[in-house]
């Protein structure tokens, strides 16, 4: 993916930042709520900077609820919001048409769980030729011994797997970037 990227005059035009599932009983059961939710935030605040388009799923939010409030107020306004019942959010109506209205050819992926939603989410992505990275530091699951098999078959079905930093670093490029400041300033009130 990151190959192509500075041949690109906005190589972040067409990458989807895709939050996935951030309701409050999926954290809570996450052993690790509070590292996941700074550096969701971090993604979600680099993204925005840098020209991503972003989305979120909420699974069967009627039961369930939305996101989590400490989310949602950093979220842009206007975000989109889709609703699921099955677990990949590929199956959540109106994201085929976010995703082609966005020109998105590379989605990245965070949330929950790993081993379900994530994991679905990119087998469905890949097999609609929609590239996939995972941020490793913005997804998590209730058993971490699942975490390491379902990477290793992702990263078999030519699925991607690098910490939000490097992705948005790469993305960057150089300290000549026009907004490199900026985005110093949040990579510090993240770190």
């Amino acid at each position: 993916m990151f190959d192509v990227l500075p041949s690109m005059s906005n190589p972040a035009q067409h990458l989807g930042l895709l939050l996935i599932d951030f309701q409050d009983p999926f954290l809570n059961a996450m052993p690790d709520r509070e590292r996941l939710l700074k550096r969701t935030s971090f993604a979600i605040e680099a993204a925005a900077l840098l020209g991503c388009s972003l989305a979120l799923t909420e699974q069967l939010p009627e039961k369930l609820g939305h996101t989590t409030a400490e989310l949602k107020q950093i979220l842009p306004e206007n975000t989109p919001v889709f609703d699921k019942s099955a677990f990949s959010a590929m199956e959540a109506e109106g994201i085929h048409r976010w995703i082609e209205s966005s020109q998105i050819d590379h989605l990245l992926l965070i949330g929950m769980e790993t081993s379900i939603c994530i994991y679905q989410t990119a087998l469905q992505a890949l097999g609609g030729n929609v590239g996939v990275t995972l941020l490793s530091d913005c997804i998590s699951e209730r058993r971490p011994e699942d975490r390491d098999p379902v990477l290793k078959q992702l990263l078999s079905m030519d699925a991607h797997v690098l910490p939000s930093e490097t992705i948005f670093y790469s993305l960057i490029g150089s300290a000549d970037h026009p907004q490199f400041r900026e985005f110093t300033q949040i990579v510090k009130r993240y770190s």
